[in-house]
């Protein structure tokens, strides 16, 4: 096993809470562990069962919603030998990972800047300053859970996730399942997923997506000549795949900072109460309603989303 470790200086104010609760969602807990202060998270990455172990350090109560100044300290634990050359990669695409399971991608202040004022969401804004975007360790996880969460409701969404890790996932050596990479989800049989509650529309996207990603044919990775723009068009010529998906995708991959939900149930009941009206704006009226946030889209859509639920207090 291969072992290595980063160190993340956090601001104060790093609300440790948002990170702790969007990685508990699964109550079964089999590829995420949260326990007081510490994140335990299995991933295969470049084909590696990886174990990334966060304790954080210097912090107050997981339960404030701010805190003082302190680490995040990362352990990664890889199983079996590495090559120099594949240690380097896998250095850096584990410390990309800990960037986005930390919800270090989006730095929250300019929004609230900008938004402080705004007659809609300024109160919500001031709040919940300092708001984070926790994000899914890969963008294949991303998108995967995108694609799982089209149209259904988040406990049977979360009960899918569990069991595309079941079947797909691999196990690391600490006992902990690895979200599965994209040959992993690519080698599954259609039927292994219809038998398990996914719908076959759903189940046949998520193939065909682990099958394009895995082949080459589609491109993840950012570059000069590999935008998010471009990537956005590729991803939405994907039968089963429309704007929601690629949105929700770019936001919880790559903490891409203007994504334009409005296609997401949550934020046009959240936008309906903030409103006081009967019913939720259509979707031509929620795009609208979005844009004045351009460039900040991402972070209005989490502050809408927060608003449904009560902020966890600081006592």
């Amino acid at each position: 096993m291969a072992s290595f470790t980063f160190t993340f200086e956090l601001a104060p104010g790093y609300r440790l809470h948002d990170v702790l609760a969007f990685h508990r969602r699964d109550t079964e807990a089999v590829a995420e562990q949260v326990e007081g202060n510490r994140v335990r998270k299995g991933v295969m990455l470049g084909g590696v069962p990886v174990l990334l172990d966060v304790s954080f350090e210097g912090l107050v109560d997981p339960s404030a919603s701010a805190s003082a100044p302190g680490q995040a300290v990362c352990t990664v634990h890889a199983d079996g030998k590495l090559s120099t050359a594949a240690r380097r990669r896998l250095e850096v695409q584990a410390h990309d990972a800990v960037l986005n399971i930390l919800g270090l991608r989006i730095d929250p202040a300019p929004f609230c800047a900008f938004a402080a004022d705004d007659p809609l969401l300024g109160a919500l804004v001031r709040a919940q300053p300092g708001l984070l975007i926790v994000q899914s360790a890969t963008v294949f996880e991303a998108l995967t859970w995108a694609v799982i969460g089209q149209q259904i409701n988040l406990s049977f969404a979360i009960a899918l996730r569990r069991t595309l890790i079941e079947l797909a996932g691999r196990r690391h050596s600490s006992g902990l399942w690895c979200y599965p990479g994209p040959g992993d989800v690519a080698a599954l049989e259609l039927g292994a997923l219809l038998a398990r509650k996914f719908s076959r529309a759903k189940a046949e996207t998520l193939l065909r997506l682990a099958q394009l990603v895995h082949s080459g044919a589609l491109n993840l990775e950012l570059s000069p000549t590999n935008s998010i723009e471009q990537i956005s068009a590729a991803l939405l010529a994907i039968k089963g795949i429309g704007p929601w998906t690629v949105n929700y995708g770019l936001l919880r991959g790559y903490g891409h900072a203007d994504c334009s939900l409005h296609g997401d149930v949550a934020i046009r009941a959240a936008l309906q109460a903030l409103l006081g009206e009967d019913a939720k704006p259509a979707m031509a009226r929620t795009e609208q309603l979005l844009a004045r946030y351009a460039p900040h889209r991402t972070m209005a859509a989490a502050h809408l989303w927060a608003s449904l639920h009560p902020p966890v207090s600081d006592e």
